[in-house]
C-alpha cells in the first residue's frame, strides 16, 4: 500500500516538474523520446568508415567477439556498401573492421562514460593493419587495451 503511495507521489512531482499544463499524451511522447536506448553493434548495421581506404559506408555481417554484438575496439566483418571511386576497396569487398565510434554508452574505469553519435569502423587486413593511411575524427583510448595501437597512431584526435 506505501508503495503505491509512494509511486503516486513520484508521478505527481515529475508531471508538475514537465508542465502540469501539458495533455497527458504529449508527457508521453516526452517520456518515450527522452528513454531511446542505445544497441550493440549487431548483424545488418550500417557503419559509416572514418580512414581514406575508400569505402564510405558498411554494413556489419557478423560481430567476431560477443552473442549480442560488437561494442567499442571489437572486430567484426563486414561488407562495403559504398565506395569511393578509385579507392583501395571496392563495393561489395568482405573486410574485417574495428569499431572505432559506437553510440552504445561504455562506461570507464573512473566511473565516467563515453559515447558517441555514429557508428564508425576503420577497415583492417587479415594482419589487423589499417588499410588506410589515415583515420578522421576522434577515436577512444580504449582501443589501447584492444591491442589496436596502430589506429591509435593513425588518429587525428584521442578521446
Amino acid at each position: 500500500m506505501a508503495f503505491r503511495f509512494g509511486r503516486s507521489i513520484l508521478r505527481g512531482l515529475s508531471s508538475n516538474a514537465l508542465g502540469a499544463s501539458r495533455p497527458s499524451s504529449q508527457l508521453a511522447d516526452m517520456g518515450f523520446l527522452s528513454q531511446q536506448t542505445r544497441t550493440f553493434i549487431q548483424m545488418r548495421t550500417n557503419l559509416k568508415v572514418v580512414d581514406n581506404s575508400g569505402a564510405k559506408r558498411v554494413m556489419c555481417i557478423q560481430a567476431l567477439k560477443g552473442k549480442k554484438g560488437a561494442r567499442l575496439g571489437d572486430v567484426i566483418v563486414a561488407s562495403v556498401k559504398e565506395a569511393h571511386v578509385g579507392g583501395k576497396v571496392k563495393k561489395g569487398d568482405v573486410h574485417y573492421a574495428v569499431v572505432v565510434r559506437a553510440a552504445m554508452p561504455r562506461g570507464r574505469c573512473d566511473g565516467s562514460e563515453v559515447k558517441f553519435d555514429d557508428n564508425a569502423v576503420v577497415l583492417i587486413n587479415k594482419q589487423g593493419e589499417p588499410i588506410g593511411t589515415r583515420v578522421f575524427g576522434p577515436v577512444p583510448h580504449e582501443l589501447r587495451k584492444k591491442k589496436h595501437l596502430k589506429i591509435l597512431s593513425l588518429a587525428e584526435q584521442i578521446a
